[in-house]
């Protein structure tokens, strides 16, 4: 084990997997200021993705590939992350300009359209990686995700959003918030300007902080108990740490999130099998933290 409490050796179970590879895109200069990019940019469409780019099966070095998406890295400023489903990707670009209008620490979007997104290439390590290099404690990391689940659930909601696909998500009725549902440390970038930004916006919706706080807690939790994974043990350590940073009260939505949860495609073969013994950990921690 190293300094940061994780194994040293690479993931080797479902939801590690998964952590592990989870980063598109890795930062320049990130919006930290609401007039980076006005509101009024949003009244106006996107200009088109190129169509040599949005025409070619291989338009740059591939940089990771996911479970729904591939992103390819276009220069040292860009990527162009594309849907091999297809899928229109309009929403998530609704939502992904307003929040980097609002100054939320996300990459921007330059060009969209159909399931192409050209996106500003953020660089630097994720937390994911800096906490298994010692680099961030435990406690730092999970007053990261904490902080970046604050703000984000501050952003004003915009004025008219909805889904493309609705029923991809059944259970995300609505809220007072946008969220972002796939918050964890493989999803946040370390920038050495402008500190922590969030990527891989593909879940994000209208919904509930609560909502999105346990999800987070689950889809650490799920790492925390797949057995024989070489981070279950660094990952309890980290939810409790994240239980202790946030003032959400992550009971009142996990059943939710859990149900939430196990209808997600995203996930690997043999991690929807892990949502009901991460959900008894994350209540158990709870009731441990704040007994009666």
């Amino acid at each position: 084990m190293n300094a940061a409490g994780l194994a040293s050796s690479g993931p080797t179970t479902p939801s590690e997997r998964r952590a592990a590879g989870a980063a598109e895109n890795d930062p320049p200069d990130l919006p930290t200021q609401p007039d980076r990019r006005s509101s009024l940019a949003l009244e106006h469409p996107l200009p088109p993705v190129d169509p040599e780019l949005a025409g070619s099966d291989q338009p740059g070095p591939l940089l990771t590939s996911g479970q729904t998406a591939d992103v390819f890295a276009l220069d040292d400023h860009r990527v162009l992350r594309r849907y091999r489903s297809g899928r229109d990707a309009s929403s998530e670009v609704a939502l992904l300009r307003h929040v980097v209008a609002h100054g939320f620490p996300a990459p921007a979007v330059l060009q969209a359209g159909g399931p192409d997104l050209v996106l500003e290439r953020l660089h630097g390590p994720t937390l994911l990686q800096a906490v298994t290099a010692g680099d961030v404690s435990l406690p730092d990391a999970a007053s990261i995700v904490s902080e970046l689940h604050d703000r984000l659930h501050a952003v004003p909601l915009p004025e008219a959003w909805g889904p493309e696909h609705p029923l991809d998500w059944p259970s995300v009725a609505g809220g007072p918030a946008i969220v972002h549902l796939d918050l964890h440390p493989g999803n946040v970038i370390l920038t050495e300007d402008h500190g922590p930004a969030l990527l891989d916006w593909a879940n994000a919706r209208i919904g509930t902080a609560e909502l999105d706080v346990s999800l987070t807690a689950l889809i650490v939790a799920e790492v925390a108990v797949d057995a024989g994974g070489v981070y279950s043990q660094a990952a309890r350590a980290f939810l409790a740490a994240f239980l202790k940073a946030t003032d959400v009260d992550l009971l009142a939505a996990m059943d939710a999130a859990a149900a939430l949860r196990a209808q997600d495609p995203s996930l690997v073969p043999g991690e929807r099998e892990l949502v009901p013994a991460a959900a008894v950990l994350v209540r158990d921690l709870v009731e441990v933290a704040s007994p009666a």
